[in-house]
């Protein structure tokens, strides 16, 4: 489970640059026109040791004028809800608008940390003028500039002392969750894998009334599913209902093994789609992509090839990744996807002997070195896996610092082909010998 930052507040105070800034991005879009956050409103930060993820909410935002603001506030009590910690941001150049009060009185009755953030404060008179904020009776305020990022330091020493410290589980099965847009089949799946019993454990450690941990154990198959489809009454959440989902993904995600990424055939896969991939990627999570509603799709001898490359092209650089097609109304191949799951999950956790690593990759780089920069030549000597959960691999040199990416990707690539890690995110080290 991770910790979540979500920064609310109305449009255009500038929650999109602070985004950019902890995330170290520049992913989202930033204009001086309200409304116009339309990417990536997700991503993965760290700050002294403590990773955790942010969220813009910017982007959720009804376009009509009328339910404006109404999508607004709904965003505020979902993000009570789910966060960890509330960043909320006003302008200190337009003052307290009606808008913003209506947010503080939302926030006053949560029960989450909540950092009342001024921003645009750029000199000492606008200092003064911050103090304006107090108002709202939601104890300190941080002022910052998340154009410069003066400020943002001190305000992420004190998010983070509102952290939870998450256990560790005792449980050692393997965790699986599907995750997809709303409505792409993932109950469905579950129901169909499970048929009628479903074995429902919410008492674990570390559970959240949010995800339905259900106990798979048939055909030779053991392992955990975690069910994203929620437990909660659908409050009004109309407008938001993609930005409650993506709370709730990222939730089940940061919790499992393997991620099942679910995809309309009909649809293909979207932007949103793709954010979760690579968040999952960043996360070094299994994934394994499903292509349900696949009997709706007109075939012919070159369906899944075209269909898997144009997959494969929106998600580069990390392609190899098993993508199954499936259809959970017809029960086909549904349970090919579970057993590819698991293969994942046995990648994930692969651990290659040094000497072996060595025999194979040493005569590869010795054949194709890496390329000399200002005349210096890089010397690979010696290679060996990290332990971690996820699979990472130091390679000793005496110029690690001149290695660069394209020749990074060539070694991983190279291990792939020789020792499938299909599904599995890989990291590379190189280390000074």
């Amino acid at each position: 489970m991770s910790n979540i930052i979500a920064i609310v507040g109305r449009p255009n105070v500038g929650k999109s640059t602070l985004f950019n800034r902890l995330t170290e991005s520049r992913k989202a879009i930033v204009d001086d026109f309200s409304g116009v956050t339309r990417d990536r409103h997700y991503g993965k930060a760290e700050w002294t040791d403590k990773e955790f993820t942010v969220i813009d909410t910017g982007g959720y935002v009804a376009n009509s004028e009328d339910l404006f603001e109404v999508a607004i506030r709904e965003q505020v009590v979902i993000a009570i809800e789910e966060a960890t910690v509330i960043i909320f941001m006003v302008d200190v150049t337009t003052g307290i608008t009606d808008l913003d009060d209506d947010i503080a009185n939302l926030l006053r009755k949560g029960k989450k940390p909540v950092f009342v953030v001024v921003n645009k404060v750029d000199n000492t008179a606008l200092e003064n003028e911050a103090s304006v904020f107090y108002s709202f009776g939601l104890g300190e305020i941080h002022t910052i500039s998340s154009m410069t990022g003066s400020g943002t330091g001190d305000l992420l020493d004190e998010v983070i002392k509102h952290f939870e410290d998450i256990p560790e589980e005792e449980n050692n099965l393997p965790k699986i969750t599907i995750v997809g847009r709303p409505n792409v089949g993932k109950s469905s799946l579950i129901n169909a894998l499970i048929g009628k019993d479903r074995n429902i454990v919410t008492p674990i450690a570390g559970t959240t009334r949010d995800s339905i941990h259900i106990h798979y154990n048939q055909f030779g198959h053991e392992f955990m599913f975690i069910d994203t489809a929620g437990l909660r009454k659908k409050t009004k959440v109309k407008e938001n209902i993609e930005f409650y989902s993506v709370m709730r993904t990222i939730k089940a995600l940061e919790d499992s093994d393997v991620v099942m990424l679910m995809l309309d055939a009909q649809e293909g896969i979207e932007s949103q789609d793709i954010n979760i991939f690579h968040l999952a990627e960043k996360n070094k999570k299994g994934i394994v992509i499903l292509v349900n509603k696949w009997d709706l799709i007109e075939k012919n001898n070159k369906t899944i090839k075209e269909f898997e490359e144009q997959i494969k092209l929106k998600l580069q650089p990390f392609t190899d990744v098993p993508i199954i097609f499936i259809s959970v109304l017809n029960k086909q191949r549904i349970f090919q996807a579970i057993e590819k799951a698991l293969e994942v999950q046995k990648n994930r956790s692969k651990k290659i002997p040094t000497s072996k690593l060595n025999d194979v990759l040493l005569p590869i780089i010795e054949a194709y070195p890496p390329p000399a920069l200002k005349g210096k030549y890089i010397k690979i000597k010696y290679i060996t896996q990290i332990n971690g959960v996820a699979p990472m691999f130091a390679f000793f040199c005496n110029l690690p610092q001149y290695i660069k990416d394209p020749y990074k990707r060539f070694l991983e690539n190279k291990l792939r082909e020789n020792f499938d890690f299909s599904g599995v995110p890989i990291q590379i080290f190189f280390r000074q010998k």
